[in-house]
């Protein structure tokens, strides 16, 4: 009985790796993508970083010219205290009194206090 030969030109090479489509991209695109994705999002994040600090540079300037207009409304107010104190107190004495030994203006002060105690 003859033996079986392999045909000619030999057997076909076998098989022995998977062949499965290869999905989605190289991992590269996906370090790159995620890399300009980051680069935007500390751009962005920088941006309003400065804004931000434009701004609270802006409120604490607009804070601090606004303080002599806030120093004049308490100064007027004070006089107004003051001179209305003085015609009470004519009023009530029928007389000028000086509370100080002094002719020098001294800076009057007012304590607000609650009306109830809490304890």
């Amino acid at each position: 009985m003859p033996q079986d030969m392999p045909p000619v030109g030999g057997y076909e090479p076998v098989q022995y790796k998977r062949n499965l489509p290869v999905r989605g991209f190289r991992p590269s695109v996906y370090l790159l993508a995620t890399g300009l994705l980051m680069t935007y999002g500390f751009y962005k994040a920088g941006k309003g970083i400065r804004e931000h600090n434009e701004l609270a540079r802006e409120k604490m300037w607009s804070r601090i010219h606004l303080i002599p207009v806030l120093q004049a409304e308490e100064d007027r107010d004070q006089v107004r205290r003051y001179l209305a104190d003085k015609a009470r107190e004519k009023e009530l004495l029928g007389s000028e009194t000086k509370v100080y030994n002094s002719d020098r203006f001294v800076r009057p002060t007012y304590a607000v206090t609650p009306d109830k105690e809490t304890k």
